[in-house]
């Protein structure tokens, strides 16, 4: 069986307009970028849409799908940066914790937050649990709106292409369209025929 999946990033927040570390943060769109989501159209056809329950990313749901209904899947949510959170990289530029998780390609733990492993289980085991219910039920579309790294995870851990984490990067208001496959004895789920949206 085949399903699409369309995974998009939340709209701009004050936050990441001053390039800050936004994870655990529930900040809001910032009203001065509402415009540049809804420029990006709507899908009234969209009947239901996956959501952080993270204020930024049901906010942009709600603009981009505004018939749909919404169902907040905590495991869904952005990496708890811990006491990086709220800062800019330029303010933590002699900050010993912060200057050793850069070098360490982002990967190590967050003081206080997450780290990248801790973080990609958690979202790929709410991925994958999404994707079994929705093919179980027949359904041929799944949408979900969420945040760059969730959208990171998912794409680093499920597609073929299998390319690194931060390759699968998108600005806010874009995301992923894939096709969704399963295949092998164990059913393993794969993203196939990836296309930037």
């Amino acid at each position: 069986m085949f399903m699409e999946l369309i995974i998009l990033r939340h709209g701009k927040t004050v936050g990441n307009t001053e390039n800050r570390y936004v994870g655990r943060t529930d900040e809001p769109l910032s009203d001065k970028y509402i415009d540049e989501v809804k420029a990006q159209g709507s899908d009234p056809e969209v009947s239901k849409v996956y959501v952080s329950p993270l204020i930024r990313a049901r906010q942009t749901a709600q603009i981009f799908f505004p018939n749909a209904k919404q169902t907040v899947v905590d495991g869904l949510r952005e990496m708890d940066f811990g006491d990086f959170e709220g800062r800019t990289g330029d303010e933590m530029v002699n900050d010993e914790a912060y200057r050793k998780w850069v070098d360490g390609n982002c990967e190590g733990p967050c003081p206080n937050g997450e780290d990248l492993n801790v973080f990609r289980n958690r979202v790929c085991s709410a991925f994958k649990q999404l994707m079994l219910d929705n093919i179980k039920d027949g359904n041929e579309h799944l949408v979900i709106v969420a945040h760059g790294g969730t959208i990171m995870a998912v794409m680093s851990s499920f597609t073929e292409a299998k390319s690194p984490y931060f390759d699968w990067f998108v600005p806010n208001c874009h995301g992923w369209r894939a096709n969704v496959e399963l295949r092998g004895p164990d059913s393993d789920i794969i993203l196939t025929d990836s296309k930037y949206i």
